[in-house]
């Protein structure tokens, strides 16, 4: 039997991109179809001022001025538009990654960030690669950063987004709805109960868990401020990611929090399966690999602070599908809590909804179908200069 080598590509802009790219990676390796999986960070084959320079500025823009990221994220939401200047950019910065694909050669090839990925299309279309090239989405709406010239599948996260990338021109045979890709822990059923009794927490009293993602951005200190005015007794946990300072902060105040409502702060954790299973509530910042698998845990979510772009456009996602609640101000976070405690029909209703949304096997559909393809051979979608300028006019049609 023929055995395939697969490389997933992703960035260290943040970490959904890379979690994804780790989920495949587990589903992938579990396959006897496949000899060797790679799950690599394409900026660690870029040069250092570059790689320095593309991980870091994410995380700047979010802390410093997110009003300018949602503008740059709304200007650049143009199919073609800054595609040249990004290939430019790319060829003169990533020599050695281009050196290990074309030394590497895989058969199947998943980016789960359109860096790498519009790199891998040119590469193709230059005949220097030969490699199925799939893109997975890891936001609820289709950025235009992630069209590329050459391909021969995407992967993304609903119905809705399927349809856009259809009407704009992109062949619906090759646009799966299969959910942005999560650890697969996250499809294996946990009992709250269950749960609770692992993490040694309160098997009564409502859990609220506060996070601040992997990377420990956000505003979980004035979150965590803004509950000490809760009426309903609670336990709360702080998720703190790899942000020591911000565990140590919040370490301080515990001592200060009412014996009543206990306050638990940890760090990085690979237990947030079992945190989720356990919480009644999710407060944090709707990233697409938090909302995922909050929603495969069936854990509803009140939305503070979104960043401007894709996490705004997340939490309208959520909130359609009746998943979350959105906070505007914090001086109403406790209130809209001790509202949804207070209302157990109300957050069962958000609990089953998250359920009907959630694709908790969604690493399991994208790498079955990826090896389904391979077996079948089929050849890569090209989008020649006249389909770009059709599709950039359809972008431009339906945009509001």
């Amino acid at each position: 039997m023929f055995r395939r080598r697969v490389l997933i590509l992703s960035t260290s802009a943040g970490t959904g991109h890379l979690r994804a790219a780790e989920a495949l990676g587990k589903v992938f390796r579990r396959q006897p179809e496949t000899d060797e999986v790679l799950t690599l960070d394409a900026l660690k084959f870029t040069n250092k001022i570059f790689r320095d320079f593309y991980s870091s500025l994410y995380i700047q823009l979010v802390e410093k001025a997110p009003a300018f990221l949602g503008w740059w994220y709304k200007m650049t939401d143009e199919p073609w538009k800054t595609d040249r200047m990004r290939l430019m950019l790319d060829r003169l910065n990533t020599g050695p990654l281009v050196e290990f694909l074309e030394s590497y050669a895989p058969d199947i090839t998943v980016c789960t960030h359109f860096l790498p990925a519009e790199l891998i299309s040119h590469l193709i279309s230059q005949a220097r690669l030969r490699t199925r090239l799939s893109i997975v989405v890891t936001d609820f709406h289709f950025h235009a950063m992630w069209l590329c010239r050459l391909f021969h599948r995407y992967f993304v996260a609903t119905e809705e987004t399927r349809v856009h990338l259809s009407r704009l021109g992109l062949p619906e045979e090759r646009i799966t709805v299969s959910g942005i890709p999560i650890d697969p822990v996250f499809s294996v059923p946990l009992a709250r109960s269950d749960a609770r009794r692992a993490l040694g927490v309160d098997p009564h009293l409502p859990l609220l868990l506060v996070s601040a993602g992997a990377l420990g951005v956000g505003p979980a200190e004035v979150v965590v401020e803004s509950l000490r005015s809760l009426s309903t007794l609670v336990q709360i946990v702080v998720i703190c990611g790899k942000n020591p300072s911000l565990r140590e902060r919040l370490l301080k105040t515990k001592a200060e929090w009412r014996a009543s409502s206990p306050l638990k702060v940890f760090g990085y954790t690979q237990e947030m399966h079992r945190w989720m299973a356990a919480a009644d509530l999710l407060i944090g910042k709707p990233g697409g690999l938090t909302a995922s698998e909050a929603m495969a845990r069936g854990l509803p979510m009140v939305i503070v602070a979104p960043i401007p772009g894709q996490e705004e456009l997340n939490s309208d996602y959520l909130l359609e599908q009746g998943a979350a609640v959105k906070c505007h101000e914090f001086t109403t976070l406790a209130y809209k809590v001790d509202s949804l405690l207070g209302n157990p029909s109300r957050l069962q209703v958000m609990r089953t909804a998250a359920r009907n949304a959630a694709h908790p096997n969604a690493a399991q559909i994208i790498v079955r179908r990826l090896l389904e393809d391979e077996a079948q051979e089929p050849e890569p979608i090209w989008i020649n200069r006249k389909q770009k300028e059709q599709i950039a006019q359809a972008a431009k049609a339906v945009r509001l």
